[in-house]
């Protein structure tokens, strides 16, 4: 025989802001959250509000004891990553060291959603709550989770269209041409009283020196060594230079006077992530933006001679004169300094290819002063038929002047773009009218844009063309001005010269060399 089933009902006499808890501890140990996202001063009064107002209520709680009140000061909420007061909270919570957090509200703890429930979930398993004040949302209620996954939403919403008015004002900027700069990390310029970039003189002598010396054909570590060896201190006021830093000077088309806007995006509103800008979105580059600390002329043969060193494997990396300069006529790789007998009375520094064992070359070994040497005699020899050679340059300037067939060319080729490029529109709206085969469509406009993409790229290669022949200009103007200017045949090797004059020098086997000159001179030469 079953006996009746008696069912005694236990009501609840603890809730969460009850007086006494059952268990152990004995009291609530709470914790209150704050952030503000700027730095402003308005802001920092709500943070200290914020503080003073979490500490009044836990403190006046009889059943509440304070573990702590966690805050961030100016940072934003789109991801948990970067913000340590939070952070420590969450790890805290976890040690068990916490059992309830209150905050202000969903988007004062996080407006990634993803975020928000993953951590609202972590806390849970480990019986930690959260109160959210403004919600009235406790995350142990059924109802809880529904909740904060709709109040994070709106809050992940409304990073998205803050993310994307400040995205917008940005672009409006630089579609209106505002140039602004990093000016804490950007050499040579500060914020002018009209808000445009403003040369510093002494900063602005810097620029002009690394561009003097890349321009005079130094390595880029030899530029490094020499910035240091002058105490002359980075953009950011430090004295360790890097190769990065240089070539970010001799790169910026800031320097001389444009710019070149959007360089890079930002990819997620969430992660903040940024990425270069390869044609992804609009960029704009406005000329004479701002005073130029290096003439556009100047800036653009650099450009040629970073290009052309690039191509060239960026051989051009040591910081001895002889770096990058001698070229094995075996296997056109680099000679480079090798130390032989490095720990007997014997030690010797000797220059052979850096490939010589590797390709089995046949070409000699030198010392580094018989290679000066040859360089001193061989443009001794020069300066004996210096009015034949600088007649000879004379007449390649002339020819070089002449860029008639290229403008005639460029003038051809700018029309028909700009009749491919009217054809591309009327394709792409006659397809929006009217109802066409796409496979037709989608073959007339790859035909087009192939044509496009042809014309350009002619175009570029004319432009390239020029530069080269302005390239080869300056060199032989400074070539004939350097000779102008060397009335005595030289008795020791001037490094000047060196760098002002010579291209390369290609070593053969029986020790014999080529002398290139930055004129097109070629000299054959044996040691």
């Amino acid at each position: 025989m079953l006996l009746e089933k008696e069912i005694t009902f236990i009501p609840a006499t603890v809730g969460r802001f009850a007086p006494v808890v059952i268990g152990i501890p004995d009291k609530k140990r709470v914790a209150a959250y704050a952030r503000v996202s700027t730095d402003n001063e308005e802001q920092q009064s709500s943070y200290e509000a914020q503080v003073d107002y979490y500490t009044r209520q836990i403190e006046e709680n009889p059943a509440w004891k304070m573990v702590e009140v966690y805050s961030d000061e100016g940072i934003s909420a789109t991801s948990t990553k970067k913000r340590d007061g939070f952070n420590r909270m969450i790890a805290d919570s976890l040690d068990g060291k916490i059992d309830l957090i209150i905050t202000k509200s969903v988007s004062r703890f996080a407006r990634n959603t993803v975020d928000t429930l993953t951590t609202v979930r972590q806390l849970k398993e480990k019986g930690v709550e959260v109160f959210f004040e403004k919600e009235n949302i406790y995350t142990m209620d059924s109802k809880g989770e529904l909740l904060i996954t709709i109040m994070s939403s709106l809050a992940q919403e409304e990073s998205r269209s803050i993310s994307e008015n400040v995205t917008w004002g940005q672009r409006k900027r630089f579609a209106d041409g505002k140039v602004s700069l990093p000016y804490g990390r950007f050499l040579g310029y500060e914020k002018g009283e009209d808000g445009l970039p403003k040369i510093v003189d002494s900063e602005a002598e810097v620029v002009r020196l690394i561009y003097k010396m890349f321009f005079e054909g130094k390595a880029i570590n030899a530029i490094v060594t020499e910035l240091e060896n002058k105490e002359i201190t980075t953009p950011c006021g430090k004295r360790k230079w890097h190769r990065g830093t240089v070539l970010s000077i001799l790169s910026n088309e800031k320097y001389c006077g444009n710019a070149l806007l959007q360089k890079t995006y930002t990819v997620d509103f969430l992660t903040k992530e940024k990425k270069i800008n390869n044609g992804e979105i609009p960029q704009y580059f406005v000329e004479n933006s701002h005073p130029a600390i290096i003439p556009p002329e100047t800036f653009d043969l650099v450009q040629h001679e970073l290009k052309k060193r690039k191509q060239g494997g960026n051989k051009k990396c040591g910081n001895n004169v002889l770096s990058g300069k001698i070229i094995c006529g075996d296997c056109g790789d680099v000679y480079g300094s090798k130390i032989w007998h490095s720990t007997s009375k014997y030690k010797r520094t000797i220059w052979q290819c850096n490939s010589k064992f590797k390709n089995k070359c046949s070409t000699p070994h030198f010392n580094g002063e018989s290679i000066k040497k040859a360089f001193v005699d061989c443009f001794n020899s020069i300066l004996s038929n210096e009015k034949e050679i600088i007649s000879g340059c004379e007449t390649v300037i002339k020819t070089l002047t002449d860029t008639t067939a290229i403008d005639k060319e460029t003038i051809l080729l700018n029309d028909e773009l700009k009749i491919v490029n009217g054809l591309l529109k009327e394709c792409v709206e006659e397809n929006a009218t009217i109802a066409l085969n796409q496979a037709e469509y989608n073959e007339r406009y790859d035909g087009l844009s192939e044509r496009f993409t042809d014309i350009k790229e002619k175009l570029k290669g004319l432009d390239e063309k020029r530069l080269e022949q302005t390239v080869k200009q300056k060199s032989l103007r400074k070539f004939i001005r350097t000779l102008k200017k060397q009335e005595n045949l030289i008795t020791e090797f001037d490094e000047s010269l060196w760098f002002h004059l010579l291209d390369n020098i290609t070593v053969f086997a029986d020790k014999k060399l080529t002398f290139k000159f930055k004129d097109g001179l070629n000299i054959d030469w044996t040691i």
